[in-house]
């Protein structure tokens, strides 16, 4: 029962990520296309580092939660790439990817910092450059949160399971796993 509520979580993760990819590309075209007579930034185009940063990691978020949701879904074993050590490595990764680049979009969008670039994101609201940086930082930390219960939930499974080289679809059969004479648990 548990590979149903991963395999939601997995879709939830997808689904917030592509909204963080759209709300970043939207900001990049802004920043990128900056008129002269804008007032942001005196109308000298730039991008936000961190922006960039959230991008690749929301495109890369997707890619995973596709990949792994798929393998869960399809019961598909091959020998590492398909186990549970791999799926907590991954999620590991993008933890780290999430948390550094919320906590620096975070830090970048809140005084009383003198060196902040987006300025106070609670006042600004009639802007709509203002609503989509409060928009991507929001879904951004979601994103995270949903990382963070899929890494917990994938560790306690393969912890309580002993199930770390297992097949990260979380449901055994030994008589139908495809890796052959090596037994999939060391039950009786």
């Amino acid at each position: 029962m548990i590979h149903i509520f991963r395999v939601f979580l997995y879709f939830l993760l997808f689904v917030f990520s592509a909204v963080v990819m759209s709300l970043c590309a939207v900001r990049l075209h802004y920043t990128l296309n900056l008129s002269p007579s804008d007032p942001l930034n005196y109308g000298v185009k730039f991008y936000d580092p961190i922006v960039v940063e959230l991008l690749v990691t929301s495109i890369l978020s997707m890619l995973w939660s596709f990949f792994i949701g798929r393998t869960i879904h399809r019961r598909i074993e091959r020998r590492f790439i398909n186990t549970f050590a791999t799926e907590i490595i991954g999620l590991f990764i993008l933890f780290l990817l999430w948390i550094v680049g919320d906590a620096i979009a975070t830090r970048t969008g809140n005084p009383p910092d003198t060196n902040t670039h987006w300025g106070n994101l609670s006042s600004c609201w009639v802007y709509s450059s203002c609503r989509v940086l409060t928009a991507m930082l929001a879904f951004a930390w979601v994103s995270w949160v949903v990382v963070l219960a899929l890494l917990v939930t994938s560790f306690l499974f393969a912890s309580a399971n002993k199930a770390f080289r297992d097949p990260l679809h979380g449901r055994w059969d030994r008589r139908a796993t495809h890796y052959g004479s090596t037994p999939m648990r060391n039950l009786p």
